[in-house]
């Protein structure tokens, strides 16, 4: 049973406005930190000022993952049947509609709380725990996914530097606390019983890990995976944030103008070794980076 289900809403949710609190004050003291030249005009942005230590990280979590997660997503991919990873992806979509639910009253969004709550009550129930998607099927419940990192930059907290994390991937300051917000909301979060909580852990990110699988060859392509993940994570944040329809500015302001200067940096080095960096013959395109 969960131990957690005698705790109210304000109990669960208490945790999420002190993670919102804890990244103000980050983002207050990063903006006094703030110089500006001679000329008045504020500096550029740099969005990944740690670079140098999250590409260690990046590497790190890459050799772990090609000697590890992969191999194990793959054999799931390829030796479980389909049907049975459908309901296995379900089950866990399902167990993060809490942390959606919780952050779509957070953000003022009602209406889509509501359908939030009507869609987990519903597959949780005739879905046999989640398994089966039964409010996608002719349901006027559309899905959603929102997080406390969203959260607090609907509100306007600064994302923040980019972070690599050991393990979990790519952040951002703002949300790596807002992650561990969301985690008192994940139903396995309250549940107590021996192994059960981790061995599901272990499936979820095995799960996960396969459905990410047909990006691998992109990837691997790329003259650069880190810069890749690196601007391919911003960007999406950035429309979570949003909702998918990000302000104007936000477009063709500093972020935009950063995004580009970051390509060009991740592509000057093969400026710069010149012949070195050209593919042998008979190869399409340049090797990837180590």
């Amino acid at each position: 049973m969960f131990s957690g289900t005698s705790r109210s809403w304000s109990k669960l949710l208490l945790p999420q406005f002190a993670a919102g609190l804890a990244c103000l004050a980050l983002a207050a003291l990063l903006g006094g930190c703030a110089t500006t030249p001679a000329d008045g005009k504020p500096r550029e942005k740099n969005r990944d000022p740690f670079e140098k230590v999250n590409r260690g990280v990046y590497k790190f979590n890459d050799t772990l993952d090609r000697y590890a997660l992969k191999p194990v997503a793959t054999a799931y991919r390829d030796h479980v049947p389909k049907l049975v990873q459908d309901g296995v992806g379900n089950f866990f979509e399902n167990l993060g509609y809490p942390t959606t639910i919780a952050n779509q009253f957070l953000q003022g969004k009602f209406k889509a709380g509501g359908q939030d709550i009507g869609r987990f009550v519903l597959n949780t129930t005739l879905g046999w725990g989640g398994v089966i998607d039964v409010a996608s099927g002719g349901t006027t419940l559309p899905k959603h996914d929102e997080d406390s990192g969203q959260t607090l930059g609907r509100w306007g907290v600064p994302a923040g530097p980019y972070i690599m994390l050991p393990f979990l991937g790519p952040a951002t300051l703002r949300d790596t606390p807002a992650r561990i917000a969301d985690d008192f909301t994940q139903p396995f979060r309250w549940y107590d019983s021996g192994s059960e909580r981790w061995l599901s852990l272990g499936l979820s990110l095995v799960d996960k890990r396969a459905q990410f699988l047909p990006l691998d060859k992109t990837l691997e392509q790329t003259y650069d995976p880190y810069a890749f993940v690196r601007n391919a994570y911003l960007q999406r944040r950035q429309y979570a944030v949003y909702d998918g329809n990000p302000p104007e500015d936000k477009l063709s302001g500093d972020d935009e103008n950063w995004a580009e200067e970051a390509l060009k940096e991740s592509e000057e080095p093969a400026a710069d070794e010149g012949d070195a960096t050209e593919p042998p013959a008979g190869q399409d395109g340049p090797t990837r980076k180590q």
